[in-house]
């Protein structure tokens, strides 16, 4: 296994760790554990953030992965990538909304926003895992950049 598979292997596998915590703090506070609840969430939000530091750190240092796949489904899984990380983009924005007024103790806005920002997360991290499998499982990945190379056009 070389760099090119093994940390998106590792992000990814934190992302759906991530998604797997909010499950569980989901649970937890309908059952009303509320400082489980509190430590799990935690755990999640840890976790996405490991995942988007190992994600930005092979993108800034090794590059991002093109499309190995048919050309003919490369448009297809362009517009589904770029669904992807506008929705991740607006989860992770819920996401530190949604804790920080946890942390406020503005419980009804918490409640309310944690619900969707939820969802959200979750269908986050099962396109994440499909653009996994897409890139690394399905087809042979392709060429990558480094990004400090494509700024200083190296």
């Amino acid at each position: 296994m070389d760099l090119f598979f093994i940390f998106p292997t590792i992000s990814t596998s934190f992302i759906v760790l991530s998604a797997v915590l909010v499950a569980i703090g989901w649970i937890l506070i309908i059952k009303g554990h509320r400082d489980a609840h509190k430590k799990v969430m935690i755990g999640a939000a840890v976790s996405a953030l490991v995942f988007f530091i190992i994600y930005t750190s092979r993108t800034i240092f090794i590059g991002n992965t093109e499309w190995g796949g048919p050309e003919d489904l490369q448009v297809y899984y362009q517009i589904f990538l770029i669904s992807h990380i506008i929705l991740a983009t607006v989860a992770a924005v819920f996401g530190i909304t949604t804790l920080t007024l946890g942390f406020k103790a503005k419980f009804a806005k918490h409640r309310k926003w944690g619900k969707v920002t939820a969802i959200m997360w979750f269908f986050t991290a099962i396109t994440g895992v499909m653009v996994y499998l897409l890139l690394y499982i399905l087809y042979p990945g392709g060429h990558t950049i480094p990004m400090w190379k494509v700024i200083l056009g190296i």
